[in-house]
């Protein structure tokens, strides 16, 4: 029988932003991963924010929710004109050997993801369209889709949970959303947002004043640079540059760290996700820089 998983195709909003972050080049390549392909994506009907208190060290992880909970979160593949609403992302394509190198960079177990892959395998579906009938029959209700994948699997994550992620084009890719404040799925569960109380989507400047947590401050710092590098290759950074006041005391050290690794950034892009420098002309290099982030690298002197 043929597998229509040979390819896992992944929406990445967070530190998959950036190839920086894909490599995980400030944890020393330690959870790093390298897609096969890689396009500019716009996602629709949801806000984002620092939320999910990361496996990798002590900060805030990106989360995401729908702006209204009664339509599902969509995307748009490529660069396309839109009312400002829309996040800038990754769509992402792996080689299915990724799969446990994917759940564990989400805290996820690896060998349960490898086994929902299969199960979509002898469904006939790619996972994205396989998980998307779970997701209608819970009318898209987040809480719903995890206890029906709890029941599916028998195991749901602290961390991160697998959702679908329909595309206008047709396609259907994953996005990871933390295992929800208001529940994981299961109730002998506790998701990482519950234990810590993080009952909402914080800001760069909120979520410095977290005391929930032992907060590592440069681990914030460099773990939200790693997201911001995104708009280095024109992904709308908008939503998470709004707000941002340059006399704040963390402006600074944030705008320093982005100025650290962005003359870097174009070589780890390249080399997380394998695109030829045509290719990545064609794809990302006609937007530029997106100009949300001229005020931070106007702080620390970047033309």
């Amino acid at each position: 029988m043929t597998k229509p998983n040979q390819t896992l195709l992944v929406i990445g909003y967070g530190s998959l932003l950036s190839g920086y972050g894909l490599l995980a080049a400030r944890r020393g390549g330690r959870s790093k991963l390298v897609a096969l392909d890689a396009e500019p994506a716009l996602i629709l009907n949801a806000r984002r924010g620092l939320a999910k208190p990361s496996s990798h060290g002590n900060y805030l992880a990106m989360d995401i929710e729908p702006r209204d909970a009664r339509l599902p979160m969509t995307a748009r593949a490529g660069f396309v004109a839109h009312d400002g609403a829309g996040l800038g992302a990754l769509l992402l394509t792996f080689d299915r050997s990724a799969a446990p190198l994917i759940a564990r960079r989400e805290e996820y177990d690896p060998d349960v993801f490898v086994r929902l892959v299969d199960l979509a395998d002898r469904a006939g579906l790619p996972l994205g369209e396989y998980l998307l009938g779970f997701a209608r029959e819970a009318d898209f209700n987040l809480l719903a889709y995890r206890r029906t994948l709890r029941r599916l699997l028998g195991y749901t994550s602290p961390g991160y949970v697998f959702h679908p992620m329909p595309l206008e084009d047709g396609r259907v890719a994953i996005i990871a959303i933390g295992s929800g404040y208001e529940g994981s799925g299961d109730p002998d569960v506790i998701s990482a947002r519950r234990r810590h109380g993080i009952d909402r989507l914080h800001s760069f400047a909120s979520a410095l004043e977290v005391t929930s947590l032992d907060l590592d401050r440069a681990g914030q710092i460099g773990y939200f640079a790693e997201c911001l590098l995104g708009g280095v290759h024109g992904l709308p950074m908008a939503d998470l540059m709004a707000g941002f006041d340059p006399a704040a005391p963390w402006a600074s050290e944030l705008a320093q760290r982005v100025a650290e690794v962005m003359h870097e950034e174009a070589e780890h892009f390249v080399g997380a996700t394998s695109l030829a420098a045509d290719r990545y002309r064609e794809r990302f290099g006609a937007r530029g820089r997106d100009r949300s982030l001229d005020p931070l690298l106007r702080l620390a002197r970047v033309e």
